[in-house]
C-alpha cells in the first residue's frame, strides 16, 4: 500500500510520488534535446497546468557534475542529462523543496530506460532524495497521481513534434543563406508561440488545420531574404540525444554553419514512428500481442498521415527540399539491417545514412556517444557496408564522451569537409521505388535568388 511521510507520499516499492498538490506548487525541470520541438512541448505541458522550466545550459561544468554522481563507464547522454539536472539543483535558482525532475523513459533495451534509476541514485548521494522524479513514458512504467498523459495531451504533443520538425527543417534550409541575421530563428520562435496559442484555443489540431498552418509556415520561410550559392549539405545522424542536443554534440549545427555548410538533420517524427512500429514488428516476429499490434498500427498510421501533411507543405514551396517519409526509410534499409534490430536507434540509424546519401548530401557526421552499444552497431558498424555500395559516400564517425576534446572532434569533421570541397562528395544514386514513392534528390549548385519578406 502507498505510504506517506509528512507531505511526501511513496508507493509500495518506496518510490517518491509526484502528487496532485505538487502539480500546483512545484516546478518541473526538463532537459533540452531539440531546441525548437522541446520548447513547443514545454508549452504544451504548461497548457495542462504544469510549471515547467527547460534547462539550456551547455558549459563543461555539467560534464563534471555528471561524473561526480554517475559512473564514468555509463553512456555519455546519461552523464550529461543527470549532470545538467543536478547542476541546476545546485545553482541556487530553484527552491529544492518545491522542484521535481522530468525525464523520458522509453521502456526498451536501451540504457535510457535506466536513466531514471541512475538519477534517483544521484539524488540520494547528493542529499536530495526528497525531490520527485517524474517519468514521461507511453509504456505504463511508472505512474504518479499528479502527472498523467491524457489522449488530448498526447495528441497535442504529437502535433507539436510535427510542427517542430517542420520548423527545424525549414530553419536549417534558410539560416545559411539569410540576408538578415537571425531572421530564420526569429520566424521559428514566432511560429512556436503562435502554434501553442492555437493549441490553447483548440485550433490547429485537425489534419485539415495542420495542412493549412504548415503551408502558411512554409510560405513564411520562403519569403525570408536569402542569397548565395548552394552550400555543402552535411547530414547529422547518430544516437538521438547527441544527434540533437547542443550540449551533447558541442553545438555541432552552429559549427557546421560557421564552416559554410548547410546542416541536414532528420527530424524526430521518424524516430517516434520507428518506436511505434517496433510494437508491430514484435508481434510479427514473435507471434504475440495481437491487440498491441492493432493499437500500434492505428497510432502509426495517424503519425504517418501527419508526416505526409508536413512533407506536402514543404513541397508547396519549390525552393525547399522536402524530407523523406518513414516508408522511404524502411525500403532503403532492406538488405542492410533487419527490422528486428530495434535497440536504441536500431535500423533507423542505418536508414537515415542511406536516405542522406540518396538525397545528394555531401557528407555525414555520425555522432557516437560513449557507452551506446546499439549506436555503434547500427551506426559506425554499418559504415563499411554502406561505403562498399556507395564508394563516394563521405561519412565520419565522431566520438562524444567526457574525455573527448572539442578540437579533436571538430578536426575530424573538418577533414571530412575538406573531402567534400575536393569534389569527393556523395553521389546521389537513383533509388528503385517499389510503391510509387520517390526520394527527393537535391539540386547541387543551384543559385538562391535574394528575396524579401513583405510586411
Amino acid at each position: 500500500m502507498p505510504r506517506s511521510d509528512g507531505a511526501l507520499k511513496y508507493d509500495r516499492d518506496g518510490r517518491l510520488l509526484f502528487t496532485r498538490r505538487m502539480k500546483r506548487e512545484y516546478t518541473l525541470l526538463m532537459p533540452q534535446m531539440l531546441p525548437i520541438t522541446f520548447t513547443m512541448m514545454k508549452k504544451v505541458f504548461e497548457l495542462y497546468g504544469y510549471k515547467v522550466d527547460m534547462l539550456t545550459s551547455t558549459h563543461r561544468g555539467i560534464v563534471d557534475t555528471g561524473l561526480k554522481y554517475v559512473h564514468n563507464d555509463t553512456c555519455y547522454p546519461a552523464i550529461l542529462v543527470i549532470g545538467q539536472l543536478l547542476e541546476a539543483l545546485d545553482s541556487g535558482n530553484y527552491d529544492t523543496d518545491k522542484v521535481a525532475l522530468l525525464i523520458t523513459q522509453t521502456g526498451g533495451g536501451c540504457r535510457a530506460s535506466n536513466y531514471i534509476h541512475l538519477l534517483r541514485k544521484a539524488l540520494r548521494r547528493a542529499g536530495a532524495r526528497h525531490i520527485p522524479v517524474v517519468s514521461v513514458n507511453l509504456s505504463g512504467l511508472e505512474r504518479n497521481p499528479g502527472f498523467s498523459l491524457s489522449l488530448p495531451m498526447i495528441r497535442r504533443l504529437a502535433i507539436a513534434m510535427i510542427y517542430g520538425d517542420l520548423l527545424m527543417w525549414l530553419r536549417n534550409q534558410c539560416k545559411p543563406y539569410e540576408t538578415t541575421a537571425d531572421a530564420a530563428d526569429i520566424l521559428a520562435a514566432h511560429w512556436t508561440d503562435a502554434l501553442v496559442a492555437m493549441f490553447g484555443r483548440g485550433r490547429g489540431l485537425s489534419k485539415k488545420e495542420i495542412a493549412l498552418r504548415a503551408a502558411d509556415i512554409a510560405a513564411d520561410f520562403a519569403r525570408l531574404g536569402r542569397a548565395g550559392p548552394q552550400k555543402t549539405l552535411i547530414g547529422v545522424v547518430g544516437e538521438i540525444y547527441v544527434k540533437y542536443a547542443p550540449l551533447g554534440n558541442n553545438g555541432l549545427e552552429d559549427f557546421l554553419l560557421a564552416e559554410g555548410c548547410e546542416p541536414v538533420v532528420p527530424g524526430l517524427t521518424d524516430f517516434m514512428i520507428f518506436k511505434i512500429n517496433n510494437r508491430v514488428v514484435d508481434a510479427e516476429l514473435y507471434r504475440g500481442g495481437a491487440l498491441k499490434k492493432v493499437v500500434a498500427g492505428v497510432f502509426q498510421r495517424y503519425i504517418e498521415g501527419l508526416q505526409r501533411v508536413m512533407i506536402d507543405a514543404v513541397k508547396s514551396q519549390p525552393v525547399f527540399r522536402p524530407m523523406g517519409s518513414f516508408r522511404d526509410l524502411r525500403r532503403l534499409v532492406r538488405g542492410y539491417v533487419g527490422y528486428g534490430n530495434k535497440m536504441g536507434e536500431g535500423w533507423l540509424l542505418t536508414a537515415e545514412m542511406l536516405e542522406l546519401i540518396h538525397a545528394g548530401v555531401g557528407g555525414i557526421v555520425c555522432a557516437q556517444p560513449f557507452g551506446c552499444l546499439p549506436n555503434h552497431v547500427a551506426g559506425k558498424g554499418m559504415i563499411r557496408k554502406i561505403k562498399d555500395d556507395y564508394p563516394h559516400s563521405n561519412i565520419v564517425a565522431v566520438d562524444y564522451d567526457p574525455g573527448a576534446t572539442r578540437i579533436n572532434q571538430e578536426n575530424r569533421i573538418k577533414l571530412m569537409l575538406s573531402n567534400c570541397k575536393d569534389g569527393r562528395d556523395a553521389t546521389a544514386p537513383s533509388p528503385q521505388p517499389e510503391t510509387g514513392d520517390k526520394i527527393t534528390v537535391s539540386t547541387a549548385g543551384r543559385e538562391l535568388r535574394p528575396a524579401t519578406l513583405p510586411r
